[in-house]
């Protein structure tokens, strides 16, 4: 078992194209886990380490986090590659929520881009310590020094340059240590070699002025590098202290730069993670005491303490279910025993694997701070298991809502059963990924965190479970109303063979006039002198009920309608319930015709939030969608538009606003009302409506 002390759990963290993946490689690379270097897009067909999946291999892309673990100068060092869409957010949720410390990658061109600031955001929520590698220092127009001034102006943090680059672009060779004052190059195929040389002439300059800086920022984080500073006797053992200090404490973040994929700068990189990042003993973990009305209590990273261990991802693999895990007190050993807290379920942990990429080695135990995997468990995404004695949950990871919807369709009956057990597995796999079956258009609906997100998990079907399921856009659930009051009259006969039927409603039909609460349908017996017996009311109710369930326009339900009986007739033998149920439903659609009967929209409340300079981008996407502007705030840089726009113009909304703000805008949008649809609109419903019932009269 490694000492807890010298353990770190890191996650890398970036915009999409930073170059996490590359930086992955490099680091398994250097750290003897793999004894090749395979790119992204590897021209030699065999793709990063980390990205295992067929469909990342192909797009070049990182979809599902990957963890490994590594160890660096005899510090073990579990590792989780992240990706950087923000439609594959849940993972770096759910990543960060264990891991003690992070590395924050940046294109030294683009500087902090908008996922930048999402990561940035999730980082600050789960209180991460993190150092930021300024990487492609290679490429044409790189500007390390810009992007520090950004982590500055951009993300608020207190940015500390802890090397220079020496050459940049093409010329770049390798980078300054400011705190022991020295050049390091790469040299070898692979930048095995390190060489430490002076700092040449022509940087000496701008490294002691970089240094100074550096000591000023560090020092307000230590009063003894302080103190040592005055009395110019500050030595390379006091900077580590003081920078680990500010770093754990979340004052500092320490910048470091190179190239991965020309592997310049990992090493430096590396031994930043183990001299600043936190181990698991210095990051204060709480949990709730379910026992004891849901009290926080403090989890002590002790292994003689009982287990308390939070399962952060599933994943279906060849041997059935494989769930992460992250033991946060107590070790973990085959053949314990321990409790789902959600369920209560007793099991025994049988198979303990720790995880390199997609493949996997048996251990028999595993510490306390470490992260590994059980196979065979029943449960769900962000569950806690705890030994038998404990009752503890870990507080779960923030899930945000998912903002777009898609309908699909099973081809066949096989791809229909394959379909069903792809989305059972999806939807507790990832909490954003979520899906129902619509009540009204009996379609399938799948909702995710953008289009890519539901394209993906579409893909997967396909290959994984051999569904074959086409897309199609979700129906808008309409309504249908009335806009005036209109009487009916209305006698039902049937009088062939047999007992006969008989009866006759009449009354009106009216809107009911919008307050407060609006009422969806409202009966009212206005009958005197029975000329209807009370035992039919009911009937004639269930009648009208029956009707608004399907209007005549589109064949969805119709709303905000009373309709009141105020005569009638019956016979006392051939009346019957049926009968008036029957006499009721032709009297509704009779009126319902002479009522000018209008078609009713879902209205969205959607609240848009995104940097002020998209401002006016966001209000001309809205208008384009018949969408009504409520209210406008600025805060700062960013701003919140909260608007009202219809649901049938929201699908393809994400894409469209991720476009016009460069990604940097999110939305979220909630039901806010029924309101009646412009008539041009209606009138292409309608006939869309009756070439569809043609269709299937066909």
């Amino acid at each position: 078992m490694p000492e807890i002390s010298k353990m770190r759990n890191i996650g890398i963290s970036a915009h999409i194209d930073s170059g996490k993946t590359t930086l992955s490689e490099r680091i398994l690379y250097y750290s003897n886990r793999i004894h090749a270097i395979h790119e992204v897009r590897g021209k030699d067909g065999v793709g990063a380490t980390m990205d295992s999946m067929e469909l990342e291999r192909e797009r070049g892309i990182t979809i599902a986090s990957a963890a490994t673990n590594v160890t660096w100068k005899g510090h073990p060092i579990n590792v989780i590659d992240t990706p950087g869409h923000v439609d594959f957010t849940i993972e770096v949720e759910r990543s960060l929520r264990v891991l003690d410390g992070a590395i924050l990658v940046l294109c030294s061109v683009a500087g902090v881009q908008s996922q930048s600031i999402t990561v940035d955001r999730q980082m600050k929520r789960y209180r991460v310590p993190r150092i930021a590698f300024v990487n492609k220092c290679d490429r044409t127009g790189a500007n390390p020094f810009r992007v520090k001034q950004q982590l500055i102006d951009k993300l608020g943090l207190n940015a500390v340059l802890m090397q220079i680059p020496i050459g940049l672009e093409d010329r770049l060779q390798g980078v300054v240590d400011l705190v022991a004052m020295r050049a390091i190059y790469f040299d070898g195929p692979n930048g095995d070699d390190l060489r430490y040389e002076e700092i040449p002439e022509e940087l000496k300059d701008l490294a002691a002025e970089k240094r100074e800086e550096m000591l000023d920022a560090v020092s307000l984080c230590s009063d003894e590098l302080m103190e040592a500073m005055l009395e110019e006797n500050v030595t390379e053992e006091m900077i580590y202290r003081a920078v680990r200090k500010g770093t754990i404490a979340l004052e500092l973040v320490p910048v470091f730069m190179g190239s991965a994929y020309k592997n310049k700068g990992i090493q430096p990189l590396l031994d930043a993670v183990v001299s600043y990042l936190p181990n698991p003993t210095e990051v204060t973990n709480t949990a709730l005491d379910l026992d004891n009305a849901e009290q926080a209590v403090v989890l002590k990273s002790d292994e003689n303490m009982p287990a308390v261990i939070l399962g952060f991802k599933l994943e279906d693999g060849q041997y059935g279910q494989l769930t992460y895990i992250r033991i946060y007190q107590g070790k973990l050993k085959k053949g314990d025993e321990l409790v789902n807290t959600r369920s209560r379920k007793k099991f025994k942990v049988g198979r303990l694997v720790r995880m390199h990429a997609s493949s996997m080695e048996d251990i028999v135990e595993a510490g306390c701070g470490d992260i590994a995997a059980l196979f065979g468990i029943e449960c769900a995404s962000g569950d806690t298991f705890c030994h038998p004695s404990l009752n503890y949950s870990l507080t779960s990871m923030y899930v945000p809502k998912p903002v777009i919807s898609l309908a699909i369709n099973p081809v066949d009956k096989k791809s229909a059963d394959n379909m069903a057990k792809a989305l059972n597995r999806f939807t507790k796999e990832d909490p954003t990924f979520n899906t129902y079956v619509d009540p009204e258009s009996n379609q399938t609906i799948i909702q995710g965190m953008g289009e890519l997100h539901l394209e993906v998990y579409v893909e997967r079907m396909r290959r994984e479970y051999k569904a074959d399921v086409s897309t199609d856009k979700p129906e808008v659930a309409y309504r249908e109303a009335i806009s005036l009051k209109a009487e009916f009259n209305y006698t039902h006969k049937k009088q062939t063979g047999g007992s006969g039927q008989y009866a006759r409603v009449a009354g009106y039909l009216e809107p009911i006039e919008e307050s407060d609460e609006v009422k969806d349908y409202e009966f009212v017996d206005m009958i005197k002198g029975g000329t209807i017996p009370s035992e039919y009311i009911p009937s004639c109710d269930k009648g009208f009920q029956t009707a608004i369930k399907k209007g005549t326009q589109l064949g969805f339900p119709v709303v905000g309608v009373r309709a009141v009986i105020n005569d009638g007739a019956f016979h006392p033998v051939d009346s019957s319930d049926q009968a008036f149920q029957t006499a009721a439903l032709g009297a509704f659609r009779e009126a319902f015709e002479r009522a000018k009967p209008v078609i009713l929209e879902p209205v969205m409340k959607v609240v848009v939030e995104g940097p002020t300079e998209f401002q006016g981008n966001i209000f001309g996407s809205i208008n384009q969608r018949r969408g009504v502007i409520i209210s406008s705030t600025e805060d700062g840089a960013s701003c919140t538009v909260e608007s009202e726009v219809p649901l049938s113009e929201m699908f393809g909304y994400s894409t469209v606003l991720r476009s016009l703000t460069q990604g940097k805008a999110e939305f979220t949008m909630e039901l806010a009302k029924y309101s009646r649809v412009p008539q041009s609109v209606g009138e292409e419903l309608k006939t869309a409506y009756i070439e569809k019932k043609k269709k299937e009269q066909k």
